[in-house]
Order: structure tokens, then sequence, then C-alpha cells
């Protein structure tokens, strides 16, 4: 009987794939290459895309500065 193929002979093939939920994500981003796991990415880009920004990234500080900030976005 043969032994199983080592993991990343596995992934290679696509039969073996990466874990996303319910392992340690310093791992996850070390294996999949990037800084943001994807599904985070998805999410911001999705929010972004639709316009549904307001009240999802705060900012504190003055509130004659946070406006102009928010001024010079929309520009």
């Amino acid at each position: 009987m043969k032994s199983r193929p080592p993991p990343q002979k596995l992934r290679q093939r696509g039969i073996l794939r990466e874990r996303v939920f319910g392992c340690d994500l310093g791992e996850h981003l070390h294996n999949s290459g990037h800084d943001v796991p994807q599904v985070v990415q998805s999410c911001a880009e999705f929010i972004e895309k639709h316009g549904v920004v307001d009240g999802i990234y705060r900012l504190s500080g003055i509130s004659s500065n946070i406006q102009k900030l928010r001024f010079v976005a929309v520009v």
C-alpha cells in the first residue's frame, strides 16, 4: 500500500485546500501569501463598491478636521 502524498503535492493537484476558518491567522496569511485574508478583502471591496461606508470607517478627532477629510475623500 502506498503512503499518502505530502500536503504540498495534494495542494498543487487541487485535492487539498488551505483552511480559511478555524486555523491560526498568522499561519493562514503566511501560507496564502496575502497581507489581509481574502474574505476580509472581499467584504471591504463589496462595502466600498456599494457605497455603504458611512459609519463603518470611523475617524476620531476634531469635528472640523473630520469634515475636511470627508470632503477630500469624496472629491
